[in-house]
Parts: structure tokens; C-alpha cells; sequence
């Protein structure tokens, strides 16, 4: 979704590192492990982690933002494509600000001018997107150093602490994202946090997906499903007004799989104008059962198809929109608008001001869970 970015301002320290490991070294993707080590702050290390599974499928991930660097799996032909956008060094990560394969938190999407209400107690956020609190804010999760730790070769748990005050949000809160990849070609992401005070919590994983395996173009050549009968429309900042409208007749309707590039562009539609694109809320008529496909994206490319199953009401889809050609990425590759697309598994935004839309309130001796499987396929 749309980015409005301010100086992260956290601080980090330079640390040089003067290991350069063999070409045999090189993941699958062909980043350099070295090109992601890195000291910051409080001694915080950063690190390139690496999972694999039995059929050869590679996912790379920093502990820096819990952050998805680049997923290899095969295509209608066989051959490995990376499927994800995203930097190839850390210093990019630290010093491009954007959401690319990020774990969001403590809320992802907006909260309408940056204010919650908790318990009569009015809590001014940071406004850092058209005056509304945008992914937790300017030094969300996506920033911070996760504490991770690599439990096998298909799994691995990465750990936040959170402090009481953290861009104003209340309580201190422990939250852990835990990557497993499986036999099948998913990619199982589990989600869980607890506070010491109440708070919201709203975690999903920014991946930037391109099934072509070719960021250089547009991914608007993507067939796209998606189990919804309604949106939350938005207005001209992207705010949600708390109202969910029928997508049948519209161009928002992909309860029969059709191609992106379709409607992306209709603005003649008020919805898609004011989106610049799809930069909506889909509200998922899986109602929570994660064993219901929520999305499926195909690329007539590659062949390659991603199904998105969540126990979260809403899936936020976003084409890309506001990538600009200024952004370099892995290969020297630079992204230009509609270079991808991300699914991102989430209660609705603005939902601490929408009684009647679902809860994000966590209490102390609660645990939030959330849970999102991109499972990889191929269609002949």
C-alpha cells in the first residue's frame, strides 16, 4: 500500500564487515550472506537466514523488520525464479525506507488521524501518511531487530520486544513471527504477541510478489482470485469511513478469477481513482478458516500460482501503485509502478475506531495469533 516515508531516525551504527565469502557460498537466489551482516545499535546483529525444503525451494529472510528477502521456486519448466521483491545488502533495507517483505506491526494498515481511544483514554499516534498512522507508525516493526533463532532448516522463530511508549502505542509488548517452510512449497507464518497493558496488535507480512520472476516488468499480467463479496471503500487518504460495499458489478469483484491489468487503471471508477490502483480491504468470505483458499494469484508466464490462506477477515491488495522507478533492488533490477503485488492477511484498517467491525484489542494474559500461508503450486 502506499508509503509516506520520514526519516526512520533509529540510530543505527556502522559496522563494517570484511568477510566476503566463495561464490559457493551465494544462496540460490544469489544474494551474499556477508552483503547482510551488520552491527547496529545495542549490538544488535543482523544476519541473512536461510530455509529450504526437500524439493529444493529456498526462502531467504533478515532478522532485520522480520523481513522476506527473496522465495525460489520452480516455474511450469522447472527452473528456480525468485518471486518476491527486495534488496540484495542490508544497508539498502536500513537505508531506502520501504515495506518489502516486512512483518508490520503493531498495526498494519491506517488508523484515521493517527487516534485510538482506549478505556475513555485518547492516544494520539504518529500521523506519517496523509495524517493517518500508517504500519505502526515511522519506526515500525519493519525497522526493528528482531532476535531470531533458526530452529531447523525449514523453520525459524524471530522475536520483537516492543516498550510501552513505542510511537505512543501503550504496554509493552513481546510479539514472535515464526517462518516455516514445508513439503508442499508453503510458506507457514504464525504470528503471536502478549502485552502488560491493553493495546491493539495487527500483524501481516508486505511481501511484493511477482510470479513472473521478472520485476523488471509489470506483474498486472496476473490473474487474481480473491473470496470477498464487499470491500471497506476509502476515501482520498485512503481511510477507511466504516462502510463495506458489495463488489458484484464492479470492478473490485474477483470471485471469478480475471487478470489485474483489467480494471487496475479504471478510474473512471471514484474507488480505483482514489486507490491510484487496488489499494484496498477485501472483506474474505472464508470468515477465518484457514483451510479455505482467501486469494490465488497465477502468472501466465511462469505458470507459477500462489494461494493465501488466513484466519484474518480481510486480505488488503495492493498493485504497486506508488513504486516509481526511484527504487533499486536485487540484480540491479529497478521497480517500476504495478511491478507486483502484495496480499496482505489483516483485520480491517482503522478498525480501533469501528466498534462494529472486529476486535484488535489485546489484554494482558491474552495471546494474539494470527496465521498466514502463501502456499506456491504451478499451473500447466
Amino acid at each position: 500500500m502506499k508509503k509516506t516515508f520520514l526519516s526512520i531516525g533509529i540510530a543505527l551504527l556502522l559496522c563494517g564487515c570484511t568477510s566476503t565469502p566463495s561464490q559457493n557460498n551465494l544462496t540460490l537466489s544469489g544474494l551474499n550472506p556477508a552483503n547482510f551482516e551488520k552491527v547496529i545499535e545495542n549490538n544488535q546483529v543482523l544476519k541473512l537466514y536461510t530455509l529450504k525444503n526437500t524439493n529444493g525451494v529456498e526462502v531467504c529472510i533478515t532478522n532485520f523488520g522480520a523481513r522476506i528477502v527473496s522465495i525460489m521456486v520452480p516455474d511450469k519448466n522447472g527452473e528456480m525464479q525468485d518471486v518476491v521483491l527486495g534488496f540484495d545488502n542490508i544497508e539498502d533495507y536500513i537505508n531506502v525506507p520501504s515495506d518489502f517483505g516486512a512483518t508490520i506491526g503493531r498495526y498494519a494498515n491506517r488508523i484515521g488521524q493517527g487516534k485510538i481511544t482506549i478505556d475513555a483514554k485518547e492516544i494520539q499516534l504518529p500521523q506519517n501518511n496523509y495524517g493517518h498512522c500508517l504500519h505502526g507508525g515511522p519506526t515500525g516493526w519493519q525497522y526493528k531487530a528482531f532476535e531470531a533463532k533458526q530452529m531447523d532448516d525449514k523453520t525459524i522463530k524471530l522475536t520483537v520486544v516492543s516498550p510501552d511508549g513505542d510511537n505512543n502505542f501503550p504496554g509493552n509488548v513481546t510479539a514472535h513471527v515464526t517462518y516455516t517452510l514445508t513439503d508442499d512449497n508453503a510458506i507457514d507464518i504464525k504470528y503471536e504477541a502478549t502485552t502488560d497493558q491493553k493495546t491493539i496488535i495487527n500483524m501481516t507480512n508486505h511481501s511484493y510478489f511477482n510470479l513472473d520472476g521478472n520485476p523488471s516488468g509489470s506483474a498486472m499480467n496476473h490473474t487474481l482470485y480473491l473470496a470477498s463479496d464487499s470491500i471497506t471503500p476509502v476515501d482520498d487518504t485512503f481511510m477507511t469511513s466504516g462502510e463495506m460495499c458489495a463488489v458484484a458489478g464492479t470492478p473490485f469483484d474477483f470471485n471469478t478469477p480475471k487478470t489485474i491489468s483489467q480494471d487496475v487503471t479504471n478510474f473512471d471508477n471514484e474507488q480505483i481513482k482514489f486507490g491510484k490502483g487496488f489499494d484496498h480491504n477485501w472483506v474474505l468470505s472464508t470468515k477465518g478458516n484457514i483451510n479455505q483458499v482467501a486469494a490465488k494469484l497465477v502468472s501466465p508466464v511462469t505458470g507459477i500460482t500462489l494461494e493465501v490462506y488466513t484466519n484474518e477477515p480481510g486480505i488488503q491488495v495492493y498493485t504497486g501503485n506508488f513504486l516509481d522507478g526511484t527504487v533499486k533492488g536485487k540484480k540491479g533490477i529497478t521497480y517500476q509502478q504495478r511491478a507486483s503485488v502484495c496480499l496482505e492477511t489483516q483485520h480491517y484498517p482503522d478498525s480501533p475506531n469501528k466498534a462494529h467491525w472486529p476486535s484488535v484489542i489485546l489484554e494482558p494474559g491474552q495471546t494474539y495469533q494470527s496465521q498466514c500461508i502463501f502456499k506456491f503450486g504451478i499451473e500447466k
